[in-house]
């Protein structure tokens, strides 16, 4: 810990703050949990790191230990002199941003890349990561993204193809990036602790397949996976193509969506993307 800083449920009480749950607010303590996460993107000793909801500031604090040099973006202006305080605390190496986080275009912060690492509001992480992901150019401006969602969609995001929990979020982020979950965090280490548990995924860019566009398999994926007990032919019959290009690719129609491997998907958008 920073000499200057005193412990965070210190500053907490001091400030009067507690955890908003209109901005799925969850506030973490442990000062070893929060060095752990941090250490997960891999060395960040000079690097950029876009923080979404710092809140009073635990992750962050993390973070600058780290070398990080932390712009984050918080729209609770409850938290700002918390925020303060650290700022003061690592000159130079915290930018707070008060806003939404959801307006901000991250392009504008960074000239170079920079790594995502946050402990994301509830309520608009799936939001977030979708458009972080979405992307039409390629390798994206993020170096990587360390995310803490609630367990079941950290589960979704990295699922595989015939189970329970793959969907339009695992092909969004497999096709073209490396997803894994990182760590687990128990709902006890939050304060207040929420009704589930918590896990980290951590993504890195990939290799993008040629001739796809992004917005096709965006298509593809929420019509197949829309009417996800249906199988293809039904569901994919509103997308112009689709189903002839099942039949060029030898892919049964009479499959459901989540026996699709994301290949196949890749495949199927690819026949519908227009090829320059």
């Amino acid at each position: 810990m920073t000499a200057d800083l005193p412990p965070l449920r210190e500053v907490i009480a001091r400030h009067g703050l507690s955890a908003s749950k209109a901005l799925g607010q969850n506030f973490l303590f442990d000062e070893q949990l929060l060095d752990r996460i941090a250490a997960i993107p891999g060395g960040l000793e000079g690097r950029n790191v876009l923080e979404v909801g710092p809140g009073p500031g635990g992750l962050t604090r993390a973070l600058l230990r780290a070398g990080a040099t932390v712009t984050a973006i918080e729209m609770d202006r409850r938290c700002l002199p918390a925020l303060a305080e650290v700022e003061a605390a690592f000159p130079g190496k915290l930018k707070v941003i008060e806003g939404d986080a959801m307006k901000i275009a991250p392009a504008d912060l960074f000239d170079g890349p920079y790594a995502v690492v946050a402990n994301l509001p509830y309520n608009v992480g799936t939001a977030l990561f979708t458009g972080w992901l979405s992307g039409e150019t390629w390798p994206p401006q993020w170096s990587s993204l360390t995310l803490m969602f609630q367990e079941e969609v950290a589960r979704r995001i990295v699922a595989e193809p015939d189970t329970s929990a793959y969907g339009r979020l695992a092909v969004l982020a497999q096709w073209r990036s490396k997803s894994r979950l990182a760590m687990k965090v128990h709902r006890s280490a939050f304060t207040p602790p929420p009704k589930v548990m918590s896990a980290i995924v951590h993504v890195v860019p990939g290799e993008a397949p040629e001739g796809v566009s992004m917005r096709v398999l965006e298509r593809v994926t929420e019509a197949a996976f829309g009417q996800r007990r249906k199988m293809l032919r039904q569901s994919l019959k509103g997308v112009p193509g689709a189903l002839d290009a099942l039949e060029k690719l030898g892919i049964d129609p009479q499959r459901r969506a989540e026996t699709l491997s994301v290949a196949e998907f890749v495949s199927v958008a690819r026949e519908l993307t227009p090829q320059k």
